[in-house]
């Protein structure tokens, strides 16, 4: 029996090429769509969990609200990570990290730049479980000046010989010996090292202050322990800490109790590491996550493209009842029953859906290339897994089963003696039905054109918004500690170039992955011991050039001169530092103060004060997801690690070129890294520009498999009333008048789509809107012209068939009457 339905199945795709190949096209991209969606998903779902005991690790996070900032936060006191084991029995290990930037790593005598690179103390392998390729365990990360290293970074310095025990020098200065060799922490990670670098070494993380908040956390606690109780733990141990500290700052009887009740906050809190990756996107993460909303945003996509392709099948089979009642009307005379009926139908569609997959399959590994690059993955076929292809077989045949489950039914239910006497009626229902199903697939069709609309409607307002400083044509050169005390010298002689405006060398630039750092001020004549008082300010050390070179705007006072010597001790806060200040008339002379000093030695009686003389208009200095902060702006010769110049030339080209070679001629052997202002502020929404072109690619395909239904149902349409367009033509139709009879049948169903998906499209983007303090908001010219697109598709695609019948000989079709 079911041989026999095979080979009637296999005869009927076969008779019906032209349905058969719309199907099977519409079918098998829609499926390779959700293929790829589906590894991309698995993918994203897998993050952490190749660490040993994942479930086991936690990670702490801060959320802190003080001097009228709120951070939230991964970053955590540095004693934090050596308390928790001693006063928690339930945490068996906790490891504490330190990001400094990037390192100008060197072997022998050329300098080569790593970013990978992190401070970790000594209990790193524990809490991970990152196997040990090479060294001991216990030993790894032990001793001062000592570091483990990927195998790729081991292979990379030290090719065909054994790491151990050998050095690399760090910025031209910090020798540091190999302990540990460790297998490459795998893509599906919330954070990647090549380089752990001993913490024994680093000075800050010997301090015992409570009130610094600069390393991250990880803890790992024993089986069986009940983590949620240690949120209230960690309260405790820190107020049992901070109090005192605060007492040392501010005097006798100063607690946490008293400086936040008026609303301030400091909590800490333990997070999964399993939910990093999806559910995290806090201050200081290690790299950009992803969203779980936007997971299951991918999984909807996949099943309405999926269904989208089923469609087209179930109104195909539908729409074609009436060439399949004469054979279902002699079968069920013959003696079938409507359960064999069901199961011929839903043969049919099966081996369809086989048909699609098969297609489907080398069509994935043709696009998924194109796909890594857009979504920044390394996603792969897992050819190398038999449960891939039972997956596979089972996903065909249910994918089958939901194509034709309803035809299947529809079909086998016709009456025989109606048929065999002529009276085929397909009346009202199937008619409705396939209608609904066109205006549900345009629907989709339509949201998936609007959101994507909608990105990049936003992405092109963060562009071209004025955010307070001007990024084009400014050109970033990185690690100028590298030029010793030459880099004043080097930025003189870059801007002795006539193409040079202006320089600036500092690492506090406006966009995000540069430099920062926040003190607490006061104004002068304010008590600090109130919390309102306190101005938690962004300190950012710059030279004189800076604010000419980032384009700002003072908006009162003025900007740093070489005429006033007493500027070595003045500020430039910005508008929204000014104004929490709170300052009794006009900010310019205004003091402002802050302890000196470290937070062990820090105290009322050791202050700093600095005196306003210019206040700048805000500029976005993080991402336009959050607020513009308080900033304050002074002189310093410190160390700084990138230089910014200015340029007037369109040739950027002549501009790196130039300046390459005035580096390579001032530090030999230091490699060269350059970027452009505008290049980094928009790698800050490099996942938003991912997501819009994905967005645009799947509303694309899901317009094409529509269309595909729209175009067979028309030709189908059109076969149906060869007779009634001949009439009409003998009796005078023009040509344009049958299009549109034929056409508007199908343009009302888009319509309709249109009115229903234009609501549910406009409250999915203000949700994703929300996460902006500074968005575009949705105008209605966005959902008309996304109707209008979707109708004038569907009317190219209709418009076809319906001039090819309208123009045909109405001869041919009336000779038969």
């Amino acid at each position: 029996m079911l041989k026999n339905y095979f080979k009637i199945a296999l005869r009927n795709l076969k008779k019906h090429k032209f349905y058969t190949f719309i199907n099977i096209l519409g079918l098998s991209v829609g499926v390779a769509l959700c293929m790829i969606i589906s590894l991309f998903v698995i993918n994203e779902l897998s993050y952490d969990k190749h660490f040993k005991d994942p479930d086991q690790v936690y990670r702490i996070h801060a959320d802190i609200i003080f001097g009228g900032n709120h951070w939230n936060m991964i970053q955590a006191p540095a004693p934090m990570a050596e308390a928790l084991p001693e006063e928690f029995p339930e945490v068996e290990y906790a490891v504490n990290f330190r990001t400094r930037g990037s390192y100008l790593v060197k072997k022998v005598d050329q300098n080569i730049k790593e970013n990978a690179v992190v401070w970790a103390s000594k209990d790193f392998f524990n809490v991970f479980g990152t196997p040990l390729l090479e060294g001991n365990q216990d030993g790894v990360l032990a001793e001062p000046n000592t570091m483990a290293i990927s195998q790729s970074i081991a292979e990379k310095y030290f090719p065909g010989e054994s790491a151990i025990g050998k050095s690399l020098i760090l910025d031209n200065e910090y020798d540091f010996r190999i302990t540990g060799v460790y297998e490459d922490i795998p893509e599906n990670s919330h954070f990647h090292f090549d380089f752990l670098l001993a913490m024994e070494g680093l000075e800050e993380a010997k301090t015992t202050s409570w009130l610094s908040n600069n390393f991250q956390t990880y803890l790992k606690v024993r089986e069986g322990a009940n983590p949620e109780g240690l949120n209230e733990k960690l309260q405790s141990l820190v107020e049992k800490n901070v109090t005192p500290e605060l007492g040392q700052l501010f005097g006798e009887g100063a607690s946490l109790e008293a400086m936040f009740a008026d609303g301030g906050k400091m909590e800490y809190r333990v997070q999964p590491l399993l939910d990093i990756h999806l559910k995290s996107d806090l201050m200081g993460e290690f790299e950009p996550n992803f969203n779980v909303t936007y997971v299951y945003l991918f999984v909807a996509v996949a099943l309405f493209i999926l269904v989208i392709a089923c469609i087209n099948f179930m109104n195909l089979s539908t729409a074609r009842s009436s060439s399949r009642a004469k054979e279902v009307g002699i079968r069920k005379v013959m003696g079938s029953f409507r359960t064999h009926l069901i199961r011929q139908f839903l043969m049919e569609s099966i081996l369809l859906s086989f048909i699609s997959f098969l297609i489907a399959v080398p069509l994935v590994s043709i696009l998924l290339p194109f796909f890594n690059d857009l979504a920044a993955r390394e996603l792969a076929m897992p050819f190398s897994f038999g449960s891939f292809y039972l997956i596979l077989i089972l996903a065909a045949i249910g994918t089958g089963i939901l194509a034709g489950i309803y035809p299947a039914f529809f079909l086998s239910g016709f009456k025989p003696i109606s048929i065999l006497k002529g009276k085929v009626s397909m009346g009202m229902k199937s008619g409705m039905i396939r209608s609904s199903l066109v205006v549900f697939q345009f629907a989709i069709s339509i949201i998936l054109v609007i959101a994507t609309i909608a990105v990049f409607n936003q992405l092109n307002y963060i562009q071209n918004k004025k955010i307070g400083f001007n990024k084009e044509q400014i050109i970033t050169v990185d690690d100028v500690y590298a030029l010793g005390d030459q880099a004043e010298t080097f930025k003189r002689e870059i801007l002795a170039n006539s193409i040079m405006e202006s320089g600036t060398i500092t690492g506090y630039l406006p966009v995000s992955g540069t430099w920062r750092s926040d003190t607490p001020w006061w104004a002068e004549g304010k008590d600090p011991k109130q919390t309102e008082n306190m101005v938690s300010l962004q300190n950012w050390q710059v030279d004189y050039d800076y604010v000419k070179t980032m384009g700002m705007e003072i908006a009162v006072g003025r900007d740093f001169s070489m005429d006033f010597p007493s500027d070595s001790s003045a500020v430039i806060l910005n508008e929204t530092a000014a104004k929490q200040f709170n300052f009794v008339g006009d900010p310019i002379g205004q003091k402002i103060y802050t302890m000196a000093g470290t937070n062990e030695t820090a105290n009322m009686d050791n202050l700093e004060s600095k005196t306003v003389v210019g206040v700048v208009k805000n500029f976005n200095f993080e991402s336009l997801k959050e607020n513009i902060g308080s900033v304050m702006i002074f002189l310093s010769d410190s160390p700084r690690g990138i230089a910014s110049f200015k340029f007037n030339s369109n040739d950027t080209d002549e501009v790196v070129n130039f300046i390459e070679a005035k580096w390579e001629a001032m530090a030999p052997g230091q490699p060269f890294t350059y970027s452009f202002l505008d290049d980094r502020f928009g790698q800050m929404y490099a996942s938003e520009t991912r997501l819009g072109k994905v967005f645009s690619i799947f509303a694309g395909f899901a317009i094409v498999i529509a269309c595909l239904g729209l175009f067979a149902l028309t030709a189908f349409t059109a076969e149906q009333r060869t007779k009634e367009i001949g009439i009409r033509k003998v009796l005078g139709s023009s040509i344009g008048s049958i299009v549109v009879l034929l056409s508007k049948e199908f343009a009302k169903l888009v319509v309709i789509a249109f009115l229903i998906a234009s609501p549910i499209a406009w409250f999915a983007m203000q949700k994703w809107l929300e996460d902006y303090q500074f968005k575009q908001e949705l105008s209605w010219q966005i959902f008309l012209g996304a109707g209008m697109f979707a109708i004038l598709i569907a009317m190219l695609t209709t418009s076809y068939q319906s001039i090819k019948a309208a123009t045909a000989n109405p001869v041919n079709s009336l000779k038969s009457e």
